[in-house]
């Protein structure tokens, strides 16, 4: 056997993990830190600057909650989806609008993937039955997302992924609440922002498609001129029979 394809075949996959795992731009994504205690929650009040590489806004008095992966209330397990802990943008009972947000350095034109997961349960009897998320680009609400699934004893996550084009050397990305004042939990989760390069030019007709439309002129012209041809000769008959 060949050892030498298996060499570059390993080569190449190491060569992708390592790009894959460098690409997300965005910090602390699975909110891994700071630590909070197993089995527990950890409250970040509005403008607290203690969750690490995030931004806490929203009314006054509120919070959002990064919770144990380990923690569970009223028959409902919450794991996390990525790693050991996940953000709940309801806080600890605030249900507001509050959110979190992270600038992150841009590329103008250049086209980015972004991507997040949903935590949501319907059991619990305080836990609500969807989750949603307003994310905004720049303060500008611009997607809205909900995970509907029905999960009584677990909280089910579900991704969720765009593309948008930078306009500006930075980029703040926001994480909104958007469950009502009654659901107190909505997860959020392995929050990734991918550059995927510089927008793509107007597609480019293939050789194929250009010979094909290159026949189809051709043909159209070949039929214009035959019926100029029976037009003429029929001009010319009636003209002979004329005489």
């Amino acid at each position: 056997m060949n050892p030498f394809p298996i060499i570059i075949a390993s080569a190449i996959g190491l060569f992708a993990s390592a790009v894959t795992a460098s690409a997300n731009i965005i910090l602390n994504g699975s909110f891994e830190t700071p630590p909070v205690p197993t089995g527990n929650f950890t409250n970040f009040p509005v403008g607290s600057a203690s969750l690490t590489d995030w931004s806490v806004f929203g009314p006054p008095g509120t919070a959002v909650s990064i919770v144990s992966g380990a923690f569970s209330q009223n028959g409902v397990s919450f794991p996390a989806e990525d790693g050991n802990q996940w953000l709940d943008l309801t806080g600890d009972n605030s249900n507001s609008t509050e959110g979190v947000s992270q600038t992150a350095a841009t590329t103008v034109g250049d086209q980015y993937q972004l991507s997040y997961w949903i935590g949501n349960t319907t059991g619990g009897g305080i836990f609500g039955t969807t989750s949603t998320v307003n994310v905004s680009l720049n303060g500008t609400p611009t997607f809205s997302d909900t995970n509907s699934n029905v999960s009584p004893t677990t909280l089910s996550w579900e991704q969720f992924i765009h593309t948008f084009v930078a306009t500006g050397t930075s980029t703040t990305l926001g994480f909104q609440n958007g469950d009502p004042a009654g659901d107190n939990s909505n997860g959020l989760d392995n929050v990734a922002l991918i550059d995927l390069g510089p927008t793509p030019p107007p597609s480019i007709p293939e050789p194929a498609s250009l010979g094909l439309l290159a026949m189809g002129i051709g043909l159209l012209a070949f039929a214009r001129r035959k019926h100029y041809w029976n037009l003429s000769s029929h001009t010319l008959g009636h003209w002979s029979r004329a005489c």
